[in-house]
Formats: structure tokens, sequence, C-alpha cells
């Protein structure tokens, strides 16, 4: 009589080796789950001076491997969870702008976060070049 035993370990073995090589599931834009906003009492602040970036960079990969798209409505921080949604205020005028972090940076001494042209432009800071900001982290991204 042959001891099986030894096939039995191997064939679960194998089986929880399988196991462990599958994907974990990859979501798009539309299956991905929806995160809650934060309430306004969690909400981060931060003020500082922003900057912007654009066409030297248009088209570029961004630090979460994105292509930049100069005018989307994105941002670099250095420290923010990619895919976080942030409010931006210029202080100086009261514009706002809604972001989303895809990149790192800003570099520069002093700066907090660097925007878009595109959102740049909208909070009328393009002109000047940097702007005393408000940031309101207003959902909290995964990466």
């Amino acid at each position: 009589m042959r001891d099986h035993s030894i096939e039995r370990i191997l064939i679960v073995a194998m089986a929880l080796i399988f196991m462990s090589c599958t994907s974990s599931p990859r979501y798009t834009s539309s299956d991905r789950p929806q995160r809650e906003s934060l309430p306004g009492s969690l909400r981060r602040l931060q003020e500082g001076v922003a900057s912007y970036y654009g066409e030297d960079f248009h088209g570029r990969k961004t630090s979460n491997g994105e292509v930049y798209d100069m005018y989307a409505m994105t941002a670099a921080h250095r420290a923010l969870p990619f895919d976080t949604r942030v409010l931006v205020t210029n202080l100086d005028n009261g514009k706002k702008v809604t972001v989303r972090i895809n990149d790192r940076g800003p570099f520069v001494e002093g700066r907090i976060i660097d925007l878009s042209y595109g959102a740049a432009r909208k909070i009328g800071m393009v002109g000047p070049g940097t702007a005393r900001v408000r940031l309101e982290v207003i959902e909290m991204g995964e990466g």
C-alpha cells in the first residue's frame, strides 16, 4: 500500500501557489468604489504659495503614471496621496478650484502645491505665476 500523504501535500501546496498568483481587481473610473467626502470638521487645511506648470510638461508622465494634461484640473503635492481631491482657494481674489493630486512636487522652496495650467487659469494666477492659496482636502485618495 502506497503512502498518499506526500502526494496530497504537494497537491494542496500547488493549489495554494496558483491561488496566490491571481491578480488583484482593477477598477476603471466607472466601477471604482466610491469614497465618501470628508465632513467639514475633518478637512485638512494648509496655506502657502502655489505655482503652476504647463506646456513644458504637457504629455509627459506624472509621478502616478498618468500622462500630464495641462488643461485638466490636477496638481502636484509633496505628501498627499494620489487621487486626493483638494479645494484650492486663491486668497488674493477668492476664486476656487477643485483639483486631483496626480503628481509630486513642487520642488521649489516655500511652495506647497503645483497646479496644472488649467487649474491655475481658473483661479486667476497664470499672469502672476504664483498666488497665496488655502488648500482644503475634501476627499482623501488611496494612492
